[in-house]
């Protein structure tokens, strides 16, 4: 049988878009991918999406902030960034993972501009929403190489 790919979720500060792929991924593709998530920067898990995951049935608040310093490089196969800043300042990986670019939203800056706490969390769901589509196309959309940047 043939190992899960080894996939890592990076984006600026491992704090959302990613943290919410790794939980989708773990609770959507168990056994069909290994997953991780780090950041160029660390910046805390989201409460926001922690609360947004939660109201879909994941629980992420378990998981914690990192960065790539605080993992082996070699460990994944694919290499996922979800946004511009990861993308733009992602390490060199001195294995055989291939990197994509997967972008989304950043829900943080789209909060920023919220009326209130009920349209903030809309931006959240949004794109956690998002993620799941993605993440449930996993691992055959991980062999087609990277995606266009179109609509970012």
């Amino acid at each position: 049988m043939k190992a899960a790919p080894r996939v890592l979720f990076l984006c600026t500060g491992n704090s959302c878009r990613s943290q919410m792929a790794e939980g989708w991924a773990r609770a959507l593709r168990p056994g069909r991918v290994e997953a991780r998530s780090a950041g160029v920067l660390k910046k805390g898990l989201d409460p926001r999406a922690v609360s947004v995951m939660r109201e879909a049935g994941v629980d992420i608040g378990g998981q914690h902030s990192k960065t790539m310093e605080e993992l082996d490089p070699n460990e994944f196969d694919f290499v996922v960034t979800l946004c511009d800043a990861a993308r733009d300042t992602c390490p060199a990986f001195p294995g055989s993972a291939t990197v994509m670019h997967v972008g989304f939203d950043d829900p943080p800056r789209l909060a920023l501009e919220a009326a209130g706490e009920a349209e903030a969390l809309t931006h959240y769901r949004r794109v956690r929403d998002e993620i799941r589509a993605f993440v449930e196309t996993l691992p055959a959309s991980l062999s087609i190489g990277p995606t266009s940047d179109e609509g970012e």
